[in-house]
């Protein structure tokens, strides 16, 4: 991926098309979608039944002949004619019909770093077949780290900390370029399926992955050390009936932190990877959380204690990237801020 801040400022739309949500900012306009990244499908007639939240909430609930599709894993568009038909259904004849009227009109989105080729030509197959005559592509921790406010364009080390619904992106940037990256295939979907496999095993309950936000909400909160179980409804494993249990928010807390393990494993690979120099701000500056996922129980605390530096979450963590883009598009950051992005 090679484009610069300057490149950036002739596009007019920003993408982040993520694993679990779509986001599109307009230049001028701002964030005019937010949706999940999720279409409903008529597999008979191949007809689209609903995109986004409508589509996401059919989850499960469907007959046989409706799939539901996720057209982006783990940051790569894996269905291109879906996603094109995801975004097409999503913003609206208002926008196709400027891309029309403006043949040279450009696009810009987001793709993890070190993205391999096929997966750079899927996101720039989806957006041309949308009308984009040319497509920047951004690195996400860079588009991120800008979102947050971090000073990425100072000679000094920023580490970011990008938690998505299939993957953790981890960087050190310094002069507005990566130092050091790794990607950790644990994210938000993995947590779900902890919780999940954890009611199986110790409850014998079997729980759809969007039926246990009651229990996302009571590790969230700050209710004391010792949460009250939170009531749980699902479908018993022996007899196939409708049954409800009492859990134990700790038990699930500690089968959540054994999959978040990666997440520090990732950490410690960059700061390995790094100038000494560069570690050194670290201790100072500490971790930077953003992404969808960053909100997810004990994360924060456990890279504290196994980092010993400072961890901040961002205000906005599942926006980072698109507003990161969305400044460079506005031109509120400087050429001069950052260095072009590397392969």
């Amino acid at each position: 991926m090679t484009t610069s801040v300057g490149q950036l400022r002739r596009c007019s739309v920003a993408v982040d098309l993520g694993a679990a949500r779509t986001r599109v900012y307009v230049k001028n306009h701002g964030l005019i979608v937010d949706e999940p990244t999720v279409t409903a499908v008529n597999s008979r007639t191949g007809a689209l039944i609903a995109v986004g939240g409508r589509a996401e909430y059919m989850a499960g609930r469907t007959p046989d002949h409706i799939r539901v599709v996720r057209p982006v894993c783990h940051g790569t568009i894996v269905d291109i004619e879906m996603a094109q038909r995801l975004l097409r259904q999503l913003v609206g004849d208002k926008l196709r019909r400027a891309w029309r009227r403006k043949p040279t009109m450009r696009a810009a989105v987001c793709l993890p770093a070190g993205s391999e080729p096929l997966t750079q030509r899927a996101a720039v197959e989806t957006l041309t077949g949308l009308g984009a005559r040319r497509v920047e592509l951004v690195d996400t921790m860079v588009a991120a780290a800008v979102g947050c406010g971090l000073p990425v364009e100072q000679p000094e080390a920023t580490m970011i900390v990008v938690c998505g619904a299939g993957t953790t992106q981890v960087a050190v940037l310094s002069l507005g370029s990566i130092v050091a990256a790794e990607t950790v295939p644990v994210g938000g979907e993995a947590v779900d399926h902890a919780v999940v496999q954890h009611l199986r095993l110790h409850h014998e309950l079997m729980v759809a992955s969007q039926n246990i936000r009651p229990l996302h909400l009571a590790l969230a909160g700050d209710g004391g050390p010792e949460p009250a179980p939170v009531e749980v409804h699902g479908r018993d494993v022996v007899s196939g009936e409708a049954r409800c249990v009492q859990v134990e928010p700790e038990r699930v807390r500690r089968a959540i932190a054994a999959r978040l393990t990666g997440v520090l494993d990732g950490i410690s690979e960059v700061l390995r990877r790094c100038p000494p120099d560069l570690v050194a701000d670290l201790a100072e500056r500490g971790i930077m959380l953003a992404g969808g996922s960053a909100l997810i129980p004990g994360l924060e605390p456990m890279i504290r204690q196994g980092t010993m530096m400072p961890v901040q979450v961002a205000e906005r963590p599942d926006t980072c990237a698109v507003q990161g883009l969305a400044a460079m598009i506005e031109g509120h950051v400087s050429p001069l801020e950052l260095a072009p992005l590397t392969p």
